[in-house]
Order: C-alpha cells, then sequence, then structure tokens
C-alpha cells in the first residue's frame, strides 16, 4: 500500500476519521488482533462510495467489520483497509411501522428505538452486540427471533452502484445471506417491517432476554459470542460439554466453563491460542460424535 493511495484515502474520508496501523484489538469485542494497514470510517454512503472505488480501482483489498463482534482478527495484523460504517449511515429513522437502520447502527440501539417508539419484532435482537449490516449479512438470530423474520429490505453498495434487494432477493437462511456471495458488496442500511406493540411490554421483554443472556453467558471476559455453529439436529455447546470440554484451555483462550458454546479471551489469548482450541474443539467432537462443528466466528488476517 503506498503512500500516494493512503493520501488520497485520507483526503476521500477525512482526518479525523483515517487511522493507519490501528491495533485491531481496539476494535473486537474478542480484544484479539494486530495492526490494520488502514482503518476508515466513512461519514455517509457518498464517502464510502469513494473509498470502495478507491480500493478496487488500486486493488487493495478491504473489510468492513461493523462493531467487530463476530470477528477473530490475526496477530499479525490486516492487510488492506478495515471500514467501520459511522456518522449518517449510524442513523435510525421510522415511516409508519417501517423502521429503516444505517448499517453502522447497533442491534442493541436499534431494538430499543423500536420499543421505544411501540413497534414489536426486534426484542431478540436487545442484547445482540453486532451492527444491524453485520446482522443481516449472517441473519442474526436469538431466543426463537432472526433477522428474516423482520426484514422488509436492504440498500446495498456493490461494485459501484446502490441497490435495493427484497426480503426474498436477500436469500435469508440460517447465520447466511446472499451479501456474502457478492463481490465488493457492503450493506447500507436495512428496513424492517414491524408490528405496534405495547412499548413497556417490548422492553420487558428485551429486559428479561438479557437477564437470561447474563444468566447463561460468559460476559465477564471477551469473546466473540457463539464460536460455533448450530450443527443440524443439535447444539454445539451440548456436543462440546458432552466431550468434557468445559474449562479446556490453549494458552490464555478457554471454553467457558459457563457456557461451552462460548471460546472466550481468559486472560490475554492470542490469535493463535484461539485457533488451536478451535480445532482441538472440532477434532474432540467429532471423535465423540461423528459431528463435525463448524465455526461461525468469523477470521481476518493475512
Amino acid at each position: 500500500m503506498d503512500t500516494e493511495f493512503k493520501k488520497e484515502l485520507r483526503e476521500i474520508v477525512g482526518e479525523s476519521n483515517f487511522l493507519e496501523n490501528e491495533m485491531m484489538d481496539r476494535h473486537t469485542t474478542f480484544k484479539i488482533g494486530g495492526p490494520c494497514d488502514c482503518l476508515i470510517k466513512p461519514s455517509d454512503v457518498n464517502v464510502l462510495s469513494k473509498a470502495v472505488a478507491l480500493c478496487v480501482n488500486n486493488d487493495i483489498p478491504f473489510f468492513v467489520i461493523g462493531r467487530g463482534s463476530n470477528l477473530l482478527v490475526d496477530d499479525d495484523g490486516v492487510r488492506g483497509v478495515v471500514i467501520i460504517p459511522s456518522g449518517e449511515m449510524t442513523d435510525i429513522s421510522l415511516n409508519g411501522n417501517e423502521l429503516t437502520a444505517g448499517a453502522g447502527a447497533s442491534l442493541i440501539n436499534t431494538a430499543a428505538f423500536a420499543a421505544d417508539h411501540g413497534l414489536a419484532g426486534l426484542e431478540f435482537a436487545g442484547g445482540i452486540p453486532g451492527s444491524v449490516g453485520g446482522g443481516l449479512v449472517m441473519n442474526a438470530g436469538a431466543y426463537g427471533g432472526e433477522m428474516k423474520d423482520v426484514v422488509k429490505c436492504a440498500t446495498i453498495l456493490c461494485n459501484g452502484r446502490l441497490s435495493t434487494l427484497s426480503k426474498e432477493e436477500l436469500n435469508l437462511s440460517y447465520r447466511h445471506s446472499v451479501i456474502e456471495e457478492l463481490d465488493h458488496a457492503i450493506v447500507v442500511s436495512v428496513t424492517f417491517d414491524l408490528k405496534p406493540g405495547d412499548s413497556a411490554e417490548l422492553k420487558a421483554k428485551i429486559s428479561e432476554l438479557n437477564r437470561r443472556r447474563m444468566e447463561k453467558q460468559p460476559f465477564d471476559y471477551p469473546s466473540a459470542g457463539s464460536t460455533f455453529k448450530r450443527p443440524v439436529g443439535g447444539y454445539a455447546s451440548a456436543l462440546i460439554e458432552q466431550a468434557g470440554l468445559k474449562g479446556l484451555a490453549v494458552g490464555g483462550a478457554q471454553v467457558s466453563e459457563k457456557h461451552a458454546g462460548f471460546i472466550i479471551n481468559r486472560e490475554n489469548a492470542t490469535y493463535h491460542d484461539v485457533i488451536a482450541l478451535i480445532k482441538l474443539v472440532e477434532d474432540k467432537v467429532e471423535q465423540r460424535s461423528g459431528i463435525r462443528l463448524e465455526p461461525e466466528v468469523k477470521i481476518l488476517g493475512k
């Protein structure tokens, strides 16, 4: 990545939204990750479009990380440009029963906004620490709800063009969307079709779901959320526990003793600690059950 490219990128996004050699452990919930070449925070769609075009034209890889909640980044860092949507792309607005949130808006804030305005459907997302864009890409879900239940459409930037994809076109399924299959596609905003509800009851439901999360999940240590996808006909946490792996550690990474589906950063875990522990869990579970677990966490590095 040459100096001229960085200069042009800095001019596009603005001095305050451009960081060089930024440590990625500051931007992931796992608190793991080395320096990226550049990290930018585009303030609106126009800036995002220009920045992405510059990357594409110079053959520089780019990655959108949102709130970094489902991400494991290499200790050696990231070659390329890391993008965190900000500014206008964190806005949330209403049009009747339709709520539109920018890709950079947090799912927690979006669910709270909906509840504040008496709109039901997003309560399941009230404790998911990711962004709206990331939640759409992986069809995030919890407690019996998922994005595909409430998404109406999404605006995406793909190959320099803005387009709107319907729920059907998004092809949402378990931890998957069509966005993952499109080259250079970035979610700009998502529109949800919600139902009228009682604001106090909706807030109470979010609080109850969050109470259940706090009881069951290891919030006392950094993690990337559920480490493994749910296998057909079972639950990853149950398979891991049945294999006797609760508390298993490699370096500073550990299978949570509170919830076996989580690998936690117990004590200054490295990228390689986590990778080694993931593979160890996969191998031991497969040996015992014949089922090969698949990581849900996204891996970003060289």
